[in-house]
């Protein structure tokens, strides 16, 4: 029976069917989300930025924990992706149309708020599956992850070049037709039985991920990984109007180099994290963070070339930091947990360091940036500051050998 799941889970159809899957789900937000500061500007929705930039961390600060305690203790995690993939297209589709239909603001934020809840643990759930169903985690995760990378880069060329919706909710629109691509393809992926059952309300909530903070490796992991989410939520806030202050007309399709340079470290991901240590590639990641953010602060004097040069780094800080974290977790926490701890993961990066990150990426954009089109240079400059800090608690504070590494 062992050798029988085996060979079903090492499969190439599974393989291709995961790599799929992933190519829809970062497709999806590919579409909108690099628009969508200059979208709600053309609608005359510029003050509404922050706001609307904060709905997404919002729903993630509990759909997360709670999507993974179902998927440890009481749905397969095929299902719950599948079924929330379509319920979330449908939400999607609707809030986009409201927004080109001119209703009040609150309607469109209303329903992104409950996208955000149903779309939440998704990339979480997507983890658990194949990290469940790959042979070889470390080696096919990266691979079977950079699907996402190329929808995304698939969708920002096709929202600039033949939808021409940098700033329209063409670009919702499109992005409901992968979701709901996305989670037929899902209905197919293996059956991911829950591992773990509930044995408290805390579980039943998805709280226990809370109890791997008692462990230091754990507590300084996720503290920089939250800490580190506030300033990178500027690289989807500001850059993209960076790039059109720049004088780029098209700015979505420029913001998938950064994808394009996730493709060359998904490739290099598989003998890496076989070769160097976690604490190694985390402490790489932010370093290369602080370079990138420092390339787009020369931009406000030297140009765009250094803004896009910044934008092509951040796919190789991104990747080198994230998927090492998801297979960092897959690997030190136990099987009924996983869930959960990945649930944890994404709150951390994409709840409450996003939400905090809104707050303080608007306001210093606000504070800089001036009407003449200046400031660019002191933005981003405090911003790879924030990363440093973030660099110096983690090499500091991150103890030696954690997870049985040398």
């Amino acid at each position: 029976m062992a050798s029988e799941q085996d060979g079903r889970n090492g499969s190439g159809v599974v393989f291709t069917l995961l790599w799929v899957v992933f190519f829809f789900q970062g497709m999806t937000p590919g579409f909108w989300f690099p628009a969508l500061t200059n979208l709600l500007s053309a609608e005359g929705l510029s003050g509404w930025v922050a706001l609307v930039f904060m709905v997404g961390p919002l729903g993630a600060l509990v759909s997360p924990l709670l999507g993974g305690a179902l998927a440890d203790q009481r749905v397969s995690a095929d299902r719950l992706y599948a079924w929330s993939t379509l319920a979330g297209a449908g939400v999607l589709l609707v809030a986009f149309w409201c927004l080109g239909q001119h209703w009040n603001p609150w309607w469109f934020l209303g329903l992104l708020l409950v996208y955000s809840i149903l779309s939440g643990p998704s990339w979480g759930l997507l983890a658990t599956i194949a990290l469940a169903n790959l042979t070889h985690g470390e080696r096919h995760f990266p691979m079977v992850r950079l699907g996402s990378t190329l929808g995304w880069i698939v969708a920002g060329f096709l929202t600039s070049y033949w939808l021409r919706a940098d700033a329209s909710p063409v670009a919702g629109y499109a992005a409901t037709v992968t979701r709901v691509l996305g989670g037929l393809c899902a209905l197919g992926l293996p059956h991911t039985p829950p591992l773990g059952r509930a044995t408290s309300w805390r579980s039943v909530l998805g709280l226990e991920a809370f109890g791997l903070l008692r462990e230091r490796d754990h507590l300084v992991f996720f503290t920089v990984t939250l800490l580190f989410s506030i300033p990178l939520t500027a690289f989807y806030m500001v850059a993209p109007q960076h790039l059109k202050v720049l004088g780029d007309a098209h700015p979505t399709a420029t913001m998938t180099i950064a994808q394009g340079s996730e493709v060359i470290a998904m490739l290099l991901m598989g003998v890496m994290m076989t070769r160097f240590r976690v604490k190694t590639l985390l402490l790489w990641a932010l370093g290369l963070s602080v370079l990138r953010y420092g390339m787009s602060a020369h931009a406000g004097t030297g140009g765009m070339p250094w803004h896009v040069a910044g934008i092509a780094l951040h796919g190789v800080c991104y990747t080198f930091y994230f998927i090492t974290a998801q297979v960092f977790l897959d690997r030190r926490v136990e099987p009924g947990l996983r869930g959960q701890a990945q649930g944890l993961l994404t709150l951390a990066s994409s709840g409450l360091g996003p939400l905090v990150g809104a707050l303080v990426c608007g306001w210093l954009r606000d504070y800089f940036i001036r009407a003449d089109g200046r400031g660019w240079l002191e933005l981003w400059s405090v911003l790879g500051a924030m990363i440093a800090g973030c660099m110096l608690i983690f090499a500091v504070f991150y103890p030696r050998g954690a997870g049985g590494e040398a």
